[in-house]
């Protein structure tokens, strides 16, 4: 029987996981499925990381992620090939808060994307791990989930059902040894924020992310701000009275 890690990355194909799998790949060789919706995406995700890891054995899986009977058809299938030690929930988008406002297919989207669906693959990952006995689960939030504001709801909203739900995760499974990490990245330089880019803001690089992740999920740490600041800048916002809130423009 392999000795190697068994990762699985579900939204294998965005930047901060893809990052994540070259670190554990550069710490020894594993056994990583990558899952992802677009195939010829999760393919040059492969490739490439094949390249830099010949010793592991990447496979790929292209999945849907708002069908809850496929998740748990696909995730019962990966546990049946072998324990799990690592998951990464990394999957989910950006939406545009206005379009959101106006168009209640784009907003349903939005949390159901960045939500829902996050959500039910860690469920189905979490009874089998719970079974097991075993495992790492990582689950990408956000800072966004903290509090509410205008410029980001909606997005915010599906964030914080993630928080909320990995909070009662790590409850549940408190006297087991699952482990139960919750990613909470600020603004990160991804192509999911190009456009924050194009705007000034100041974007953390996602390398130094996808090194706090590697290292809270290696830590079994409950909760990361990447980068740490946040912490401290949401505390801040979350303990605002709402009367100075609401003169934010933010």
């Amino acid at each position: 029987m392999s000795q190697r890690k068994n990762i699985v990355i579900v939204g294998a194909t965005s930047a901060i996981a893809e990052h994540c799998a070259r670190l554990w790949l550069a710490q020894a060789a594993a056994d990583l499925t990558l899952v992802g919706r677009d195939a010829q995406r999760l393919e040059r995700v492969a490739a490439d990381l094949r390249a830099r890891s010949p010793q592991s054995d990447i496979r790929v899986v292209q999945a849907q992620f708002l069908d809850s009977t496929a998740i748990a058809a696909i995730v019962d299938s990966l546990a049946a090939q072998g324990r799990i030690d690592i998951a990464l929930i990394a999957h989910g988008n950006l939406p545009d808060q206005a379009q959101c406002q106006s168009d209640l297919a784009a907003a349903r989207q939005a949390l159901e994307v960045n939500g829902l669906s996050p959500v039910l693959y860690a469920e189905a990952f979490a009874g089998h791990m719970e079974k097991a006995n075993h495992g790492t689960l990582a689950i990408i939030g956000s800072v966004a989930g903290d509090r509410g504001r205008k410029s980001n709801y909606v997005y915010g909203a599906a964030k914080g059902l993630v928080t909320r739900y990995a909070e009662g995760l790590q409850h549940r499974l408190a006297g087991t040894q699952v482990r139960v990490v919750l990613v909470k990245p600020g603004p990160t330089d991804t192509p999911m924020t190009a456009h924050l880019k194009g705007q000034g803001a100041k974007l953390a690089s996602v390398e130094s992310v996808a090194q706090q992740i590697v290292n809270a999920v290696e830590a079994g740490k409950p909760v990361v701000y990447a980068p740490g600041k946040w912490l401290l800048i949401m505390t801040i916002i979350r303990l605002l009275p709402r009367a100075v809130f609401h003169k934010l423009n933010i």
